[in-house]
């Protein structure tokens, strides 16, 4: 163990009891203080703060997108990669103080695998039940880390399930050629494998003290927190108006048509719009074509007092933000999840 130290996050007040040999955003995790985060691993910036007071602070390896050596120079600081070596006080620029004071604890257990089932040429419907402990606590949205069988290494899935499953926990995976992860799921797993596991993390969770419409917007993998949300939402009654814009490339890339359509009765006002940005000629095909960003501008003319979710890979997350900026909604109402594949992190799906 190395030296403590304490870190006052503001303008929330809270302070933390961070260990050296843990990054901050790891230290306040164990804490119970759910700060905002995605990847873990330095690529997302999602926990990029500033700092206020300190100076003694070292990093694990992090992408200079996320932080660039300008911005670190300016007290910029990434939550996941920083290291306290003295007290410091760090000023979150993005957080969500209900989010904060709602964490739930990092659980590690074993869970074994049920099904894994192919839902695309490319995506697979992973299920597995909790062997031990007998419960791991979290929100829709949330997702759980994989350790990969044969390494040390972890790898990032959202949870397309509600909690109270008796323990059983879905994903929805992309299969990368030679993703480490996707490797073993594509080829090796069987029914019964064990796999170790560590949940929850993320923020990509709705917020419950709020009434405005949402709008959710997906693309491939980013099915599956999105499918926890909707899930929650009909399970618990939310009468919140919601909209599902989901991108994919082909046909033979769109999934759960039928559990989504089976919720929308359950749902308040729902439509579900998918597109196709390069559909196959010859393929029957009488939905939205484009990319997902224009066919949520081409429906919609303002997002005005919307919430919005935003789930799939960096560009086009980046791409969605713009879109719905631009058409009204309040970045403080955005809430995304990057799902990067570069070194493996994912905010929810790694290779």
């Amino acid at each position: 163990m190395g030296d403590k130290h304490v870190v006052r996050f503001e303008p929330v007040g809270i302070e933390i009891e961070v260990d050296s040999d843990q990054n901050i955003l790891r230290a306040a995790a164990e804490q119970g203080v759910q700060l905002m985060h995605g990847c873990k691993e330095g690529q997302c910036a999602a926990c990029k703060s500033f700092v206020l007071d300190g100076e003694d602070i070292e990093y694990d390896s992090y992408s200079t997108f996320a932080l660039p050596d300008y911005e670190k120079e300016e007290g910029s600081t990434l939550l996941c990669r920083a290291h306290a070596y003295e007290d410091l006080v760090i000023e979150l620029l993005n957080y969500d103080e209900e989010i904060i004071r709602s964490g739930l604890p990092l659980t590690k257990g074993t869970v074994e695998v049920l099904s894994n089932e192919a839902v695309t040429h490319d995506m697979r419907h992973l299920t597995v039940k909790l062997v031990e402990p007998s419960e791991i606590k979290f929100f829709p949205g949330q997702y759980m880390d994989f350790v990969v069988p044969g390494t040390e290494e972890t790898r990032s899935f959202s949870m397309a399930n509600v909690p109270n499953r008796d323990g059983v926990f879905e994903f929805v995976v992309k299969i990368y050629p030679d993703g480490l992860f996707s490797e073993y799921l594509d080829k090796q797993v069987q029914v019964g494998d064990r796999l170790a596991v560590e949940a929850p993390f993320g923020t990509f969770t709705l917020r419950q003290n709020r009434n405005s419409p949402v709008v959710f917007v997906g693309g491939g993998a980013g099915m599956a927190p999105v499918l926890g949300l909707l899930r929650a939402m009909a399970e618990g009654g939310v009468e919140r108006r919601a909209t599902f814009y989901y991108g994919a490339r082909t046909a033979r890339d769109l999934c759960f048509e039928k559990e989504i359509a089976a919720l929308a009765p359950q749902l308040t006002g729902f439509r579900f719009v998918p597109a196709l940005s390069e559909p196959e000629p010859g393929t029957e095909w009488d939905g939205e074509t484009g990319l997902i960003t224009d066919v949520v501008s081409a429906h919609e003319t303002d997002l005005k007092g919307v919430d919005a979710y935003v789930c799939g890979p960096p560009p086009m997350v980046d791409a969605a933000i713009a879109t719905l900026t631009r058409l009204g909604v309040s970045e403080q109402n955005i809430f995304y999840d990057r799902f990067t594949t570069t070194g493996e992190p994912e905010g929810d799906g790694t290779v």
